[in-house]
């Protein structure tokens, strides 16, 4: 038995140094520029690996990363060979857990992988990468080429282009242990305004999930031979300005760029909303307004993925709560009495909701309307119709009368309403048509032939 373990540990032992052979002989064959060996022999060290660097010892595991991305980019694999190489620099920002899988020794680079194994009794550790100045010698100049191309393709509105390249600029300088997210908010942006919901909607999800707020300090000095103001580092500005009197620079200020968290949280709802995401949408919109509760934003746009998604009376509680946010908000308060006439045990709650809508804008005439439609009890009025026919056939009079009575009694409590829809929109046909009828139902011969003129003035135009 203790034969066939010690066997086991030298093939386990084995496999190991063979894996940091092949890594080792591919890392040095990427320094000297043999792209061809460094593939071949990286190729063989993945077969072995199969997806489990965490095999690697940190030393390997950083020429792995180093040697792949390299290779990468070698066959013009940017955005995946600058994925490769921020690891390297992620190496040294986060704990290496190390420890044994049984016999195995594991090195995971960073809590969550260490987490996510499973294995007990992980030893904490650091490691400093020393390839990082290598990576940024080699990115830097494929910086300047990616961020050009992309503000080029911007300024010219080739959004399909711009997007991808802003994120191409993002992954290099994470590459490079220069991580700058503003790049990155940058291709979200380009992304939705080329109509790319799915890279759009993946970018604001990034940026929100790392806590990105927008927020970055910048200082300037004016030259003082040129008189042109230019950008520094805090380092570089700091030094400066202890020499400001002698030196070559005055004028020494800073700015601090306003948060726009808020504006990333709102944003992704509405791609959500776009993506018809109506679900991550309404679960987004939650969690979002516990961190922005004033966000009158957010509950419209959850409001609106209930409508969709057919849940009416979130609908409605979402619409109450933008009217509470702002209690000038015509449009909910509308939006309410849409909903609300729509049961009849509540047309006194929405008769309520239109006229406040009316009340904040004394010309918005889709509430005049509504409100009009609503009181005729338009939906119905063939139903009543119908009725006073069967009743006049039945010679019940009395019955086929009080029907009559009704309907002009709700015309005539209509009509008000209905001429402030017109005045508020004197050019609608609808409104027109609708109180010629009203006046000859109420017997204002006078308006009826006025509005009859009206009626056929304007289809005569069409």
């Amino acid at each position: 038995m203790k034969k066939i373990i010690l066997s086991l540990a030298v093939v386990s032992m084995t496999f190991a140094y063979a894996q940091k052979k092949e890594v080792s002989a591919a890392f040095k064959a990427a320094q000297s520029n043999d792209v061809a060996t460094a593939t071949s022999q990286l190729a063989a060290a993945d077969a072995a690996l199969g997806g489990k660097t965490y095999l690697l010892e940190p030393e390997v595991q950083e020429q792995y990363y180093f040697t792949k991305g390299v290779t990468l980019l070698k066959s013009g694999k940017t955005v995946e060979a600058a994925q490769y190489l921020a690891k390297v620099a992620d190496m040294g920002k986060q704990k290496v857990y190390a420890g044994k899988d049984g016999k195995t020794k594991v090195y995971f680079v960073g809590k969550a992988q260490a987490d996510a194994s499973g294995i007990s009794g992980l030893k904490e550790e650091s490691y400093q990468p020393t390839l990082v100045p290598k990576i940024a010698e080699m990115v830097n100049p494929m910086v300047q080429a990616a961020n050009k191309a992309a503000v080029d393709a911007y300024d010219a509105k080739q959004y399909t282009v711009a997007g991808p390249k802003f994120r191409e600029v993002y992954n290099l300088l994470k590459a490079a242990g220069q991580e700058n997210k503003q790049y990155l908010y940058f291709s979200g942006i380009t992304y939705a305004m080329a109509e790319d919901k799915p890279n759009a909607i993946a970018v604001y999800k990034e940026l929100i999930d790392s806590g990105y707020n927008g927020v970055q300090t910048r200082y300037y000095a004016t030259e003082k031979k040129s008189g042109q103001e230019q950008e520094f580092d805090k380092s570089s500005w700091d030094l400066l300005k202890k020499t400001e009197a002698t030196g070559e620079y005055s004028g020494f200020r800073n700015e601090t760029t306003p948060n726009i968290e808020q504006e990333l949280y709102e944003t992704y709802a509405g791609l959500l909303l776009d993506a018809e995401k109506y679900d991550e949408l309404i679960a987004h919109t939650k969690a979002a307004k516990v961190k922005f509760p004033k966000s009158a934003r957010l509950t419209e746009l959850e409001g609106v993925a209930y409508y969709r998604a057919g849940k009416t009376d979130d609908f409605m509680a979402s619409l109450k709560e933008l009217v509470a946010k702002n209690p000038q908000d015509k449009i909910s308060y509308y939006n309410l009495g849409v909903i609300a006439s729509k049961d009849p045990s509540k047309l006194q709650e929405a008769e309520g909701y239109f006229k406040k809508a009316v009340e904040i804008d004394p010309n918005y005439a889709p509430a005049y309307q509504n409100l009009t439609y609503m009181i005729m009890d338009v939906d119905n009025d063939q139903k009543h119709i119908d009725k006073y026919n069967e009743l006049r056939k039945a010679q019940k009079s009395a019955e086929a009368n009080k029907i009559m009575e009704d309907r002009r009694a709700r015309f005539a409590r209509a009509l008000p309403f209905a001429e402030k829809w017109y005045q508020a929109d004197p050019n609608n046909l609808d409104a027109v048509t609708l109180l010629k009828g009203l006046y000859q139902s109420t017997r204002n011969e006078a308006k009826f032939q006025e509005f009859k003129a009206k009626e056929a003035a304007m289809k005569n135009k069409k």
